[in-house]
């Protein structure tokens, strides 16, 4: 879960991308900061010099300018993070993409699924999986799968705090637990 720092950095990113007549669409503005986070995460040398107090802003302003040409970021994405940097939250960078990407989706109606299952599922099991979850919240799901081959069958969806448990673990689990209550 993002810090409330990062949340409200990603809040006004939001707000801007969203605002009428914005040239930027939120899938790319969400595929920038996933770039310039994993750039800086994959370099510890740049990751020290733009946490670094001792580095002086206009030098972490120039090696960001760099890195946004080198990789192509708009110029919305590349003044958010100069406000980052002037404020020293360039270390919330990550954080702050997890709270855009949930930002947009909480403004759009779409709500995050994580899906474990025991197995890859095949297209039309996802479809079907998608509009039973659309029925269950009221909101488009966006579904990400993940392998649990210690599901045995089924599938585990956790919606937010909420999960849903369809595997023939949880199933044998409940009877467990029903079975040991009536002794």
């Amino acid at each position: 879960m993002p810090a409330a720092v990062a949340s409200r950095y990603a809040q006004a990113l939001a707000d801007l991308v969203l605002k009428p007549g914005s040239r930027l669409e939120p899938e790319q503005a969400l595929a920038d900061l996933a770039s310039l986070a994993g750039a800086v995460k994959g370099a510890p040398q740049l990751q020290h010099l733009l946490l670094s107090p001792a580095v002086p802003t206009p030098r972490k302003r120039a090696v960001i300018g760099r890195l946004v040409a080198a990789l192509g970021v708009s110029d919305l994405v590349r003044r958010f993070l100069l406000v980052m940097v002037d404020h020293r939250r360039i270390g919330l960078l990550e954080e702050a993409g997890e709270a855009f990407e949930m930002e947009i989706d909480a403004r759009r109606g779409v709500v995050r699924v994580d899906v474990a299952s025991p197995r890859e599922l095949t297209a039309a099991e996802r479809q079907a999986l998608s509009r039973e979850l659309a029925g269950l919240t009221g909101r488009r799901p966006r579904l990400r799968f993940r392998l649990e081959p210690g599901l045995i069958g089924g599938l585990v969806a956790r919606v937010g705090s909420t999960v849903y448990d369809g595997s023939v673990r949880g199933q044998l689990e409940g009877m467990r637990q029903r079975l040991a209550g009536g002794q």
